[in-house]
């Protein structure tokens, strides 16, 4: 009866030595990764600080000391002082509607410039890339002044078009990218099944497309909550203003109340991470989509 002997293959120690180093490297990506962290959590946890923190409290030991009490009057006055539901309300409409028409306007853009071919494509994407490089500095006279001719003066509506235009400049120029290397046989067996343009958009293009609409839709709505310096100049009353506008409207030219300005940073952050834990798998499916076939 023949017996078997099994012998193990020695591994080289060039494998064990570059597995070793690999781990070593892993864990020093992760601690870098860690302090990165750590570092961009400091502001959110001194503001934490300062928003429970009475004025007399921060003016006597500073803003890094911890509260001797918990002060909540610093959120209860930001609330009652700018009205904060109301800007809530202001904020969350206009950065919707500029989600849902600024994607919309990219996609209908990007079909007719990636898969229309229209003549002098490169050019007209490459317009739209220095669109979005403009500084909004050198657009406001222009925008506002036609805002008042047509009677968008102090109007939602007015931001609304101006952003919707300004992100769908930036998500054109994503989406023809995409829309260029388009498989041209699911195109032509579309058309082979009598299908309009229309439908090739929404039963062919749209579907294949939809991650990378999600992932525009969510920037486009974060992009806009965050923005200052427009909705300053185009709204003008109390009761059309955002909540970053209501923000900059706690600071005076001579004294700045930092605890209720903590507070109202802090409250008005709420929002925007319940939105992010809200679509966060959105997000998450849409960047990773592109990267399986």
């Amino acid at each position: 009866m023949a017996t078997a002997t099994l012998t193990a293959r020695p591994v080289p120690a060039t494998a064990n030595k570059s597995r070793h180093h690999r781990g070593t490297a892993r864990w020093v990506v992760l601690a870098l990764a860690a302090l990165v962290a750590l570092a961009m959590l400091v502001p959110f946890l001194i503001m934490l600080l300062n928003a429970f923190k009475s004025p007399a409290d921060y003016s006597q030991n500073g803003p890094l000391s911890l509260p001797h009490e918990f002060y909540t009057e610093g959120v209860t006055n930001f609330w009652t002082r700018v009205n904060f539901p109301q800007k809530l309300v202001n904020s969350i409409w206009i950065s919707g509607a500029v989600a849902i028409a600024g994607t919309l306007l990219s996609l209908f853009n990007a079909y007719a410039i990636g898969v229309g071919r229209v003549k002098g494509r490169l050019w007209i994407v490459t317009l739209f890339l220095l669109a979005t490089m403009l500084p909004q500095e050198a657009l406001i006279y222009p925008l506002f002044t036609m805002a008042s001719d047509v009677g968008l003066s102090n109007s939602p509506w007015s931001v609304i078009i101006i952003f919707t235009v300004i992100q769908s400049a930036f998500g054109t120029y994503l989406l023809s990218s995409v829309l260029g290397t388009f498989p041209k046989a699911l195109l032509e067996a579309a058309a082979l099944d009598g299908a309009s343009r229309w439908q090739v958009l929404w039963k062919v293009v749209f579907p294949v497309v939809r991650p990378t609409l999600s992932v525009l839709m969510i920037f486009f709505f974060i992009w806009t909550w965050n923005e200052f310096f427009i909705p300053l100049v185009m709204l003008t009353t109390n009761d059309t203003q955002t909540i970053p506008v209501a923000l900059a409207s706690l600071q005076g030219d001579r004294m700045m109340d930092a605890p209720t300005t903590n507070a109202g940073a802090l409250v008005s952050l709420v929002p925007a991470v319940v939105f992010f834990l809200l679509f966060q798998r959105t997000l998450t499916r849409g960047v990773t989509a592109g990267s399986v076939k």
